[in-house]
């Protein structure tokens, strides 16, 4: 079941460490992906093309919340979590709660840091650990005119 990808960290990465042993290139990426749509999908299918295997670190409603305002999320981390661990090309789903990833990114190690390109990589959570530790930072090209903020705005103005 797609359930079984939402993982604790804990779990997560006793998984992780088992895709690296097996020599696979662990791809990380995170957000509120709340509302997800059509640019969602097209990054994370293109942050999955450039690994083995793609970890989604969800930020958790309290999280959501201090970033984006108390209307959001719309639809809750439970919600989210399960829509995003549907899609086939995620691996993994990792809740957090923090502001940033850093903690969490600083704990998975991935091979591969991805971003919108919305970010330079000099602003990218996490970026000097993961090229320090080895790894690459890329910043993936957003589908222009999708955006949730957006999708919210049109809503209420119907």
């Amino acid at each position: 079941m797609s359930s079984d990808k939402i993982k604790s960290l804990p779990e997560a990465l006793a998984t992780i460490a088992a895709w690296k042993a097996a020599g696979e290139k662990v791809v990380f990426t995170n957000g509120c992906f709340d509302i997800l749509h059509v640019g969602h999908v097209d990054y994370l299918e293109k942050a999955r093309a450039t690994g083995d295997r793609l970890v989604v670190g969800l930020n958790t409603d309290a999280s959501v919340r201090r970033l984006k305002g108390q209307t959001r999320p719309v639809v809750p981390e439970s919600g989210r979590s399960r829509v995003m661990a549907a899609l086939g090309f995620v691996d993994l789903v990792v809740l957090f709660d923090e502001d940033t990833p850093k903690s969490l990114i600083e704990a998975v190690k991935p091979d591969i840091l991805i971003k919108g390109d919305d970010y330079s990589v000099e602003n990218i959570v996490g970026a000097d650990f993961v090229i320090s530790s080895g790894g690459k930072v890329q910043t993936i090209p957003l589908v222009k005119g999708f955006s949730t903020s957006t999708i919210i705005e049109k809503i209420k103005g119907s």
